[in-house]
């Protein structure tokens, strides 16, 4: 009985005995492939390092050069370790391998194409202030799976590329400058053309504003106790910038306003009663 079984067993023995070579030619190759991938990681860095790619695809370019030189050199290791094996039987291999990698590890290998495609195309950089799905901060690290945003109040959000993909994104720092505004009222008795043009010289006052792209001061609708302005103006585009220019803003408007008597009402409030309402009556008197 033990027989059969002592005979396979010393089979195998054999057969592993016979492969250790082909398993040491295979380790050496893997070390070097090793090597190799540091080797080309730098040469390609040293040829990015002559163009004007940005950040997040020169690391791109990094990643899919280390990547191909593992490739290549595990294939190399496994034809040597496998003497039958063929360099078209691999890539078979390989291709139904990564089938079905793909349909159980589908999120992150939606997430990983994301992120090349994030890095590719030209917006959104490292050091944009961008808001998607209410996350609103500065972009501080891009990956080939996830992209790292300093929220405004500090905390890091680990986003997942796919949604950065597959979601509008606003870049609020594309440019230098953007446009900013705020709604003042007046009361109705003021003269509009005056509130308007006390309005704009303040605003033109403002050193954070500028001018030359345009200001903006419109009538814009009859409100419940006044006559509403929407003024426009353009300033920085970070969000402090923006916070700092509308302080000073709306100061200015106030202090304009003030000094040229032009009232900010308070809302007005109407009563309404469907019978008489006594008024100055003593108790037990009748009207």
């Amino acid at each position: 009985m033990l027989e059969p079984l002592i005979l396979e067993l010393n089979s195998m023995a054999s057969g592993f005995s016979k492969s250790l070579p082909y398993i040491g030619f295979g380790i050496i190759i893997l070390i070097a492939t090793a090597i190799a991938a540091k080797f080309t990681v730098k040469l390609a860095d040293g040829i990015i390092g002559k163009t004007d790619l940005r950040p997040s695809l020169r690391n791109l370019v990094e990643t899919l050069v280390k990547l191909a030189t593992w490739l290549l050199g595990i294939m190399i290791a496994a034809i040597v370790v496998f003497p039958g094996m063929t360099v078209g039987s691999l890539v078979a291999g390989l291709g139904i391998g990564a089938v079905a990698i793909g349909f159980a590890f589908q999120d992150i290998f939606e997430n990983f194409l994301a992120g090349v495609l994030i890095m590719i195309r030209e917006k959104m950089r490292i050091g944009d202030v961008i808001e998607c799905e209410g996350i609103v901060g500065k972009v501080e690290h891009i990956t080939l799976r996830e992209t790292h945003i300093r929220k405004l109040s500090g905390e890091v959000t680990v986003v997942p590329n796919s949604i950065l993909f597959k979601n509008p994104v606003e870049i609020l720092t594309d440019k230098e400058q953007r446009r900013h505004d705020v709604v003042i009222g007046v009361s109705y008795d003021t003269d509009l053309d005056q509130a308007s043009e006390v309005i704009r010289k303040a605003v033109s006052a403002v050193e954070e504003v500028d001018t030359e792209k345009g200001l903006d001061v419109f009538a814009q609708e009859f409100n419940s106790s006044s006559v509403d302005f929407l003024v426009r103006w353009w300033s920085g585009s970070t969000p402090r910038s923006g916070w700092e220019s509308k302080d000073k803003v709306v100061r200015a408007i106030k202090r304009g306003l003030d000094d040229a008597g032009i009232e900010i009402p308070f809302p007005y409030i109407t009563h309404t009663f469907k019978e008489r309402v006594p008024m100055g009556e003593q108790p037990g008197e009748s009207a």
